[in-house]
């Protein structure tokens, strides 16, 4: 399998934005799924203070010729000042998995 796939990760304060980045996210065709997983507790320290939030965490399934695209969408549309944005290497998967990821997401 090729490094060609990525697995975006990011977190939302709330579901609503959750579903507006993704449904943004696939509707532009950089991500050919979003999944959410509410409820996560994220500890962290902001401006010196160790924070307990409830979050909306976010898996986003791309290509990663697209990573810059969903760069700049989560930027656009993300309510944190500076949110997570990480992206993991897919090297394994079923292959007509991957390629419907590659079908389905191209910008």
């Amino acid at each position: 399998m090729s490094a060609n796939y990525l697995l975006v990760i990011t977190t939302c304060p709330d579901i609503a934005s959750a579903k507006k980045l993704a449904t943004a996210l696939v509707n532009a065709k950089v991500a050919a799924c979003v999944q959410l997983y509410p409820q996560v507790e994220s500890v962290y320290v902001w401006e010196s203070e160790v924070c307990h939030s409830s979050e909306v965490a976010m898996h986003i399934k791309c290509m990663a010729d697209n990573y810059d695209a969903i760069q700049k969408i989560v930027i656009d549309l993300h309510p944190y000042e500076v949110p997570e944005l990480i992206a993991t290497p897919i090297t394994h998967g079923l292959p007509n998995y991957l390629h419907w990821i590659k079908e389905t997401s191209q910008s």
